[in-house]
């Protein structure tokens, strides 16, 4: 009974002390959110970006609600190109994951993009598939070109520049040619 109590006593000191000091207890998915731009010499890297121009060039097709700047940033730039430190395994997808979670971006998919798993990005910043059209969507490309796999499949290299992209017309907006016209 004595050793429980002193336990106890112990514990409550413990908490007490992290509170006092500040200790940030913290998940490993957090601390590595906070360190996302802990980008050294030797560190391997992509650049992302993620733009909806063609929604701003297509307004009128949007819902009213989605015209305001809260939803529709004016000069149509969502994340504007920043450098993140690329890890073992990433894959666009997850590299598009821990920037919104980092950046605050409302992002929303299906499936997991995880262990193998498929992921299909429906909405980012709330701009959904269809928001503007029925052939709109978002879509990405690396180095200027559409790879043609979905996000949660391309794992990219040191130096690949990312971008997403909002497409109104099935990608011949933002220049993807995959039908051949």
């Amino acid at each position: 009974m004595k050793k429980n109590i002193l336990f106890l006593v112990i514990l409550i000191a413990v908490v007490i002390a992290a509170l006092v000091f500040g200790v940030r207890i913290q998940s490993v998915e957090d601390y590595y959110l906070e360190h996302l731009e802990d980008v050294q010499p030797d560190s391997r890297t992509v650049t992302m970006s993620i733009r909806c121009d063609t929604a701003l060039e297509n307004r009128e097709k949007l819902d009213p609600a989605l015209q305001t700047e809260k939803f529709l940033p004016k000069d149509g730039i969502v994340l504007k190109t920043t450098e993140y430190v690329l890890r073992e395994g990433d894959s666009v997808f997850s590299l598009l994951e821990r920037a919104a979670k980092h950046e605050k971006i409302q992002f929303e998919f299906k499936g997991t993009g995880k262990n193998g798993g498929t992921a299909y990005v429906e909405g980012i910043s709330y701009l959904y598939e269809f928001s503007c059209g029925p052939l709109s969507g978002w879509m990405y490309r690396v180095n200027g070109k559409f790879p043609g796999v979905g996000c949660s499949e391309y794992f990219p290299e040191d130096g690949d520049v990312i971008e997403w992209v909002y497409s109104c017309d099935l990608g011949h907006d933002v220049g993807d040619d995959w039908q051949g016209e």
